[in-house]
């Protein structure tokens, strides 16, 4: 059996998050209504996004991929985490865990990108309103677009280039529900301390630095706004706070589990839960809630959706 370079490992068991029969059912319900409500609150947005000419602005062309992208990062993993819940044997190939990881990362790097791409748009509408169709133009929103996703790309291979070839002699049990990078390396038998610390740097510190960059920009656009009219700062406050949100929710897990220093502790699967099911769900619930514009406009496709449905 081979998994790598020098393995006897080909597959490699989930423990997942409980064995009580009854957690397992209440885990699964709860769990499918969080995952198909986020799959169907993001399509909702970017199906809206798309059909609605309104919406046809950077701002919302970012949002949508944001949107996209979510779809991804909550199928990466939810969907085989729901499905190994009844099962006694929640296994994974060494293939299919390393594609896991390589799916995660890349998503997760690319919405980080995204995330920095989103206050600079909004920087611009707030702080130079006159040059905002001039310089967040869809060429540039496309550039940016294809710099994010090839950033994720990047910062995803960097990991799995080291760690695909790592020798697996057992034992070949990851305490998660999915493939967690972390808990994957420390499983190789042979010394891991050096490449833990590139992942420690390339996830963790990449994701506390971009956090606070942020956060920075955000006070930075507020000042900006105060400086030049105190009445717009209410405005404003409203427009970043949906940002804010979402840049906690999606920070938060990442840096906890990248940068604390104890290798497993339970914290780490209920994080690993809230970003992989929760923040999908509630990015959407937090843009359209605070948005007007984009609460209209889906009333106004699902009305259009209905009113055909009634001509069938």
């Amino acid at each position: 059996m081979r998994g790598g370079n020098h393995s006897v490992v080909s597959e490699f068991v989930l423990v997942g998050l409980t064995s009580s029969l009854e957690m397992q059912l209440v885990l699964f319900l709860v769990f499918s209504v969080f995952y198909i409500a986020g799959i169907l609150g993001n399509l909702l947005i970017v199906l809206t996004v798309i059909s609605d000419s309104h919406l046809h602005s950077p701002m919302y062309f970012l949002l949508a991929n944001l949107s996209f992208i979510d779809m991804w990062v909550s199928s990466s993993a939810a969907p085989k985490m729901m499905s190994d819940l009844f099962k006694e044997g929640k296994v994974i190939s060494f293939r299919g865990c390393i594609t896991q990881m390589f799916f995660i990362h890349i998503t997760g790097g690319t919405e980080m990108v995204l995330l920095i791409v989103m206050a600079l748009d909004r920087y611009v509408a707030i702080c130079r309103p006159l040059h905002y169709l001039t310089i967040m133009n869809f060429r540039t929103c496309i550039s940016l677009l294809v710099a994010a996703w090839t950033i994720g790309i990047i910062h995803s291979l960097i990991q799995l280039v080291f760690v695909v070839n790592l020798p697996f002699c057992g034992p070949n049990e990851v305490d998660s529900f999915y493939c967690d990078l972390p808990r994957f390396i420390r499983l190789a038998c042979t010394d891991t301390y050096r490449l833990e610390l590139m992942v420690t740097a390339n996830s963790g510190l990449i994701s506390l630095g971009t956090f606070f960059i942020l956060i920075i920009s955000y006070i930075f656009i507020l000042l900006t706004v105060w400086q030049h009219s105190s009445s717009g700062l209410s405005k404003a406050l409203s427009t970043l706070s949906a940002h804010v949100t979402v840049v906690v929710l999606f920070f938060g897990p990442c840096i906890f589990v990248y940068l604390w220093p104890f290798p497993t502790v339970p914290v780490d699967k209920f994080l690993a839960i809230f970003y992989v099911i929760i923040t999908p769900f509630l990015n959407p619930a937090i843009y359209t809630l605070r948005n007007k514009e984009m609460k209209v406009a889906m009333r106004r496709l699902l009305s259009e959706i209905l009113s055909f449905r009634k001509l069938f």
